[in-house]
């Protein structure tokens, strides 16, 4: 069984593969992620799903970027930041099964592998501050076991 980590790291690596490249997505899954994750379906289906989302809701995770990073033109952040942003934003907005501490974890300890000494608390700051708009705006659909959250006084439905 391969882990959610590894997919989303070979994930992160298609998107980086395309942000540079461009072209079609369905030549980057096939080249970069089927082979990687052959032989275990869920984790390919996972892949698929969040390279696609990721890839097709870009603006819209952008958007909600550009409202949190003060006095910084999204140009500015480093490509592999970006891209990891956009794919726990897209976790935040279309995987309702995976807890947003899950995502910002994941994308803090990718980030400190894949890109600068800073990434981390960074990426961090950036999803804490996005979660907690999501949040507040009612835009945060979480569904299922271990999604609650009392800390800070939300609660998923289940």
């Amino acid at each position: 069984m391969i882990s959610r980590r590894k997919v989303r790291e070979r994930v992160l690596q298609a998107l980086y593969a395309h942000a540079l490249g461009g072209g079609d997505v369905g030549h980057v899954l096939e080249t970069l992620i089927r082979p990687e994750l052959e032989g275990d379906e869920s984790a390919w289906l996972f892949g698929r799903q969040l390279l696609k989302r990721t890839i097709d809701r870009s603006q819209v995770a952008d958007d909600l970027l550009k409202s949190h990073v003060d006095n910084w033109d999204l140009s500015r952040i480093a490509l592999v930041d970006k891209l990891l942003l956009r794919l726990a934003l897209c976790e935040f907005l279309y995987f309702e099964d995976i807890p947003p501490k899950v995502t910002i974890n994941e994308a803090i300890d990718i980030g400190k592998r894949y890109s600068t000494d800073n990434s981390g608390g960074f990426i961090n700051g950036i999803l804490d501050a996005i979660l907690a708009e999501l949040k507040r705006e009612g835009l945060l659909h979480k569904t299922g076991r271990g999604l609650i959250d009392t800390s800070d006084g939300w609660a998923s439905s289940q």
